[in-house]
C-alpha cells in the first residue's frame, strides 16, 4: 500500500531528514573531463544551506578520495581506468552502508554516473531499495555492446549483474536490483544493441514520448506504484535527463529532455510519496557550464526533493 498522505507531509518529512552529503570527484568512467568538479559546483551552489533552510539536517562529510586522472597513465577512459573507479566505487559501497546504517539519508554529489555502482549497492547492502534512475541514457551497456567503452554507461548493468564481474560483484558478489525494483525516466538516447537489452530488461521504462504523451505527474505516480512493495527509494538524479536549456553543464547532452517546470514536479511527487532513502545527482560539468546554471538547478530540484513545497 501507498503511505498514507497528510497535509504538510512535505515540511514534515524534510524536518525529519538527516543528511550526509558526500562528494565523489570522479571523471574516471567517461571521456570528456570536468565532472570531478561537480561536487565543488553543488557546495558552490549552496547546497547544504540550501537543505537547511527547509529543515533537514545537513553534515557534509567531504570527499571520498578518488585517483586524480592527470597522474594517471593512459588516455580515453574506456576501461583504462577500471581499477581506480573500482577502488573509488568500493569506497563509495562502504559509505554507503555506513550512512544507511547510522539512520541517515547519504546524498552523493557526482562525478560522472560510474558512481552508482557504489551508491546503490551499498544503500542496498543491509536491505533492499527501489530505484528511480532519471537519465536521458539507459546506462545499460556491457562492454561488448558499448560504442565507446566508457564505464559511465554500464552501472545500471552492472547493478543488474550484467558486464564485468569486477563491476558486478563489487562490495558483495551477485546483481544489486532485480528488474522489478528499477524505473527509469526520461530515457531517450540509447545505443543499439542497449535498446534491445532494456526491451528484454523486464525493468520499468519511460521514455520522453511517453512523458509527452501522458505527462509527467501520471508517469511518476506509476512508476512509484510499481514500486510499492519497497519501504525505500533511491534516486538517481543524471543531470542530462534535463533538457539542455535548462542544464547546459552536463558531458552528454541530449535536446528533448525534461523542462524546468516538470523536473520540479517529478521531484515534489517522489518526495509527496515519503520513501526517499537515498540519492545521487550526477555529470554536473562546470567546465562546459554557463555560471554554474547547472548546478544552481541541481540545489533547487534537491530542496524540491526533499520536502520544499510553494504553500
Amino acid at each position: 500500500m501507498m503511505p498514507q498522505q497528510h497535509p504538510q507531509a512535505d515540511l514534515r518529512y524534510a524536518m525529519a531528514v538527516s543528511i550526509d552529503l558526500l562528494g565523489v570527484p570522479m571523471d574516471l568512467g567517461q571521456d570528456l573531463r570536468g565532472v570531478d568538479v561537480g561536487p565543488s559546483a553543488l557546495r558552490y551552489a549552496g547546497l547544504a544551506h540550501a537543505l537547511e533552510r527547509i529543515g533537514c539536517r545537513v553534515e557534509d562529510r567531504g570527499n571520498i578520495e578518488v585517483a586524480v586522472r592527470g597522474t594517471l597513465r593512459g588516455g580515453k577512459a574506456g576501461l583504462s581506468y577500471l581499477p581506480e573507479i573500482l577502488t573509488t566505487c568500493t569506497r563509495v559501497y562502504e559509505a554507503a552502508r555506513r550512512s544507511v546504517a547510522d539512520g541517515c539519508l547519504p546524498l552523493f554529489m557526482g562525478g560522472d554516473h560510474s558512481i552508482s555502482i557504489g551508491t546503490v549497492g551499498g544503500v542496498t547492502h543491509d536491505g533492499p531499495s527501489g530505484v528511480l534512475w532519471i537519465d536521458a541514457h539507459g546506462d545499460y551497456n556491457t562492454p561488448d555492446t558499448s560504442p565507446s567503452g566508457n564505464i559511465h554507461g554500464m552501472p545500471l548493468a552492472a547493478l543488474r549483474g550484467l558486464g564485468l564481474q569486477e563491476l558486478v560483484d563489487l562490495g558483495r558478489p551477485g546483481p544489486k536490483l532485480e528488474p522489478e525494483d528499477v524505473m527509469l525516466i526520461a530515457l531517450r538516447d540509447l545505443d543499439g544493441q542497449e535498446r534491445t537489452m532494456l526491451r528484454e530488461s523486464r525493468m520499468g521504462i519511460y521514455t520522453m514520448r511517453e512523458i509527452d504523451e501522458r505527462g509527467i505527474a501520471e508517469v511518476a505516480r506509476e512508476a512509484l506504484r510499481r514500486l510499492r512493495h519497497h519501504d525505500r527509494l533511491h534516486i538517481s538524479l543524471d543531470m542530462d535527463s534535463l533538457d539542455p536549456m535548462f542544464a547546459p553543464g552536463v558531458g552528454t547532452p541530449v535536446s528533448g529532455g525534461l523542462s524546468f517546470r516538470e523536473a520540479h514536479l517529478l521531484m515534489e511527487i517522489i518526495a509527496d510519496d515519503n520513501r526517499i532513502g537515498s540519492i545521487d545527482v550526477v555529470e554536473i560539468n562546470p567546465i562546459l557550464d554557463e555560471r554554474n546554471r547547472t548546478a544552481e538547478m541541481a540545489t533547487e530540484l534537491m530542496t524540491s526533493l526533499l520536502g520544499k513545497s510553494i504553500i
